[in-house]
């Protein structure tokens, strides 16, 4: 494909703000406006979130089996596979705790005037993990029909079924299984050069996804959450900074220069507010920047699912938010079992828009804090969940980082050389 003129960056930059100038235009001249978004902005929007959406199952399975099939040695699959899930387990767990301790401080629901935001409903379910134990948690990940679970777009049990079958490969002899991890490899590849199509729409995806956005809320609205989605951001701004700046120096990393590298895909994940419309280029980002295959098939994947740092920073905010509104104390005791409550309900969330309603009424049930509140932060959430995405996207491009520091599966040559391409791509834009 020849190289635009523009950068696909700035495309997407483009976009944004075009989106933004129609959408307040829309909101303070409604004439025609319930038309033009019904017919023409959110059909835009929904086009890239289900092309997106088209491709990720395929992507999954085949990286995960390549990624786990392609090791010749089934412990060290083992052992990799408990490394992730821990530094998945130690990193969300920290945010959840970071956002409690922010919302504690800051207090960003105390004293809000929010009478003007009731009008703004949304319809929340509870999710399994926040009615059954821990063993129906294990037994949602287990898929009664696996392609079943694939016209879902149930994550977790593709992945579920995707490492049985990646194991089972690895156990064949060795003529067949390079056979096998050869077309997987190849479907792999495919799919990347189809997510290269679909990344030529994003700019005019995002333009009508924000326009929608902005046409909906309008200015007015924002103003008595400013302190939540002031909040929100800064400490997102913050976690990096601290938090994943302090995971990175520890490997040897600068999370700039992480940050510097994945750019793009992080304007696009903030701007359509969705992980998921970046994962097959995530795969392919790190791998230039050192990672092996085999480590960035299987953890990234994973991560979509069990690494959403943004979304595990926002439930501790967004929970003492809404308590705050209607008063309740919740006392240290209290805010110990929602981080336990947290930590399983954020486990499995899906890298698209508005899951997050899902996470949030479990954790409120489990406090006893009424699932009403939610109304009050439905209208303007997509500007909370804007940070909350690109945190979650860069968390998940930190991770195979580490792991594969961990398993000395760094390539610091392919390193050196990536981090020099950036710098000159970005020195030229």
């Amino acid at each position: 494909m020849k190289k635009p003129i523009i950068p696909l960056v700035w495309q997407i930059v483009i976009g944004l703000v075009a989106g933004i100038a129609i959408g307040y235009l829309l909101n303070i001249y409604p004439t025609h406006s319930e038309w033009i978004v019904a017919q023409v902005l959110k059909p835009a929007g929904d086009i890239f979130i289900k092309l997106m959406k088209m491709i990720v199952i395929p992507v999954v399975f085949s990286c995960l089996v390549v990624g786990i099939a392609g090791h010749s040695d089934s412990k060290a699959v083992g052992r990799m596979g408990l490394k992730t899930i821990f530094y998945f387990l130690c990193v969300t767990t920290t945010a959840i705790i970071v956002g409690l301790i922010v919302g504690n401080v800051v207090k960003p629901g105390a004293g809000a005037d929010l009478s003007s935001m009731v009008q703004h409903q949304v319809s929340v379910s509870t999710p399994a993990s926040a009615n059954h134990g821990f063993g129906q948690v294990i037994l949602s990940i287990i898929p009664d029909n696996v392609i079943d679970a694939m016209a879902k777009g149930n994550l977790l049990p593709v992945i579920f079924f995707a490492v049985m079958f990646g194991i089972g490969i690895a156990s064949l002899e060795n003529e067949k299984k390079t056979s096998v991890v050869n077309f997987f490899s190849a479907v792999a590849d495919g799919m990347f050069k189809v997510t290269g199509m679909i990344m030529a729409y994003s700019p005019i995806g995002i333009f009508g996804m924000i326009a929608v956005t902005v046409t909906d809320f309008g200015v007015a609205s924002l103003l008595p959450l400013v302190k939540l989605i002031a909040t929100t951001y800064i400490t997102a701004i913050l976690f990096v900074i601290i938090v994943f700046g302090l995971i990175a120096r520890s490997v040897g990393i600068n999370i700039f220069t992480v940050i510097r590298f994945i750019k793009d895909e992080l304007i696009l994940a903030f701007s359509s507010a969705s992980s998921t419309s970046v994962l097959p280029q995530l795969i392919l980002k790190t791998q230039k920047f050192g990672v092996d295959k085999t480590v960035s098939g299987f953890v990234i994947p994973t991560g979509y699912s069990f690494n959403l740092d943004g979304a595990s920073l926002f439930l501790g905010i967004g929970t003492l938010f809404i308590a705050q509104i209607y008063g309740i104390h919740l006392s240290l005791a209290d805010q110990m079992m929602l981080v336990v409550t947290m930590v399983i309900t954020s486990k499995g969330a899906a890298g698209v828009p508005g899951f997050m309603f899902v996470i949030l009424s479990a954790t409120l049930s489990s406090a006893g804090i009424p699932l009403e509140g939610i109304a009050f932060i439905a209208g303007v959430y997509r500007l909370m969940d804007m940070p909350n995405t690109a945190l979650n996207v860069l968390g998940n491009t930190l991770a195979p980082i580490v792991i594969a520091k961990w398993e000395n599966k760094f390539n610091d040559t392919s390193h050196a050389s990536a981090v020099k391409k950036s710098r000159i791509t970005l020195s030229n834009e």
